[in-house]
């Protein structure tokens, strides 16, 4: 009898060991279809001939794309002069004769770049976001910004849904829908400004790696009819796929827009090898901080510089 009872105890203890045991830890994703960008080829790709002041609005994403490589060298909250993964935009951004600015955090201008703040911040301050220099300094009315850069980052990828047409402009829930809603409602603040170049920069991908977790808690999600974090990571990288097909086709969000000065830079794409996944292909650290890496962020560097010279010379910018 004691010996049953003994056996019985391993064979209990065995199995609560299995369901301790972390699993997972990298998220999958099946590429999805994605749809071409609006055509620039046929627009040169050499340096403007005018040296044209553009203001960058980031956060810590965007501000190591324009540092240069090397150890960290922060200037402000999220503004680095080096960083180790420095993509170098700045520097090669100067070499094509652009005028740098930029905007980031504890600033008026920099402070909100969720999807859902574009929208109030260029209805109701715009006139500041043409105006700044670094941060909350402006400059005179004769020396605005004549393109700005704007960018959302990766927490931004996590999308909860599709979501209900027409959607809401104002959020707050991250569908799909609703942040065509306030995309949409954004043409007409950049209408308002037709001498002035708006570019953006899709939401960067997350990273596929996350924190293993025991077996029994993605057996009981299985159970609940829930999905695993892997399911779920996989489903708002879907999503922000389709918003990001959407935002760049030629037939979806500037299809009925007349004007030529906006423009959208697929860095969501770029970052997942175009397309290899709906996962941020460089990831750091351990391969679970969705910051890109320096090669990633040098790919998105050297891609950008010809992209932005075409989308100038389309926008047919005049002094």
């Amino acid at each position: 009898m004691k010996k049953k009872l003994a056996i019985a105890a391993v064979a209990v203890v065995a199995v609560l060991g299995t369901l301790l045991i972390p699993v997972g830890g990298k998220a999958h994703s099946i590429p999805d279809n994605k749809d071409k960008s609006m055509d620039l080829s046929s627009y040169p790709a050499d340096e403007p001939s005018t040296p044209w002041r553009l203001l960058f609005i980031h956060h810590s994403v965007g501000g190591q794309l324009l540092a240069d490589p090397g150890a960290d060298q922060e200037l402000a909250p999220s503004i680095h002069a080096t960083h180790p993964n420095g993509g170098g935009l700045r520097k090669a951004l100067e070499g094509q004769g652009y005028i740098v600015r930029e905007a980031s955090y504890e600033s008026q201008v920099g402070d909100k770049t969720d999807l859902f703040d574009w929208l109030p911040k260029f209805r109701h301050d715009m006139d500041k976001v043409l105006r700044v220099s670094f941060n909350d300094q402006t400059t005179a009315e004769n020396e605005k910004n004549r393109i700005v850069l704007f960018k959302s980052c990766y927490p931004n990828s996590r999308f909860e849904g599709l979501g209900q047409p027409p959607g809401n402009p104002d959020g707050p829930a991250l569908t799909v829908w609703n942040a065509k809603a306030s995309f949409n409602a954004l043409l007409d603040e950049f209408r308002k400004h037709p001498d002035t170049l708006f570019v953006y920069f899709t939401a960067p991908p997350n990273a596929p790696v996350y924190g293993a977790e025991p077996l029994f808690k993605v057996l009981l999600r299985k159970v609940m009819r829930k999905p695993t974090t892997d399911e779920a990571m996989a489903s708002q990288a879907s999503f922000a796929r389709s918003f990001n097909n959407w935002v760049k086709s030629p037939e979806g969000w500037l299809k009925d827009y007349p004007l030529h000065n906006v423009v959208v830079f697929d860095y969501f794409d770029l970052l997942t090898n175009e397309g290899a996944s709906n996962f941020l292909q460089y990831p750091t650290g351990n391969g679970d901080d969705s910051h890109p890496s320096r090669a990633g962020q040098q790919k998105a560097a050297a891609a950008f510089i010809p992209f932005l010279n075409r989308a100038v010379h389309r926008a047919a910018l005049t002094p």
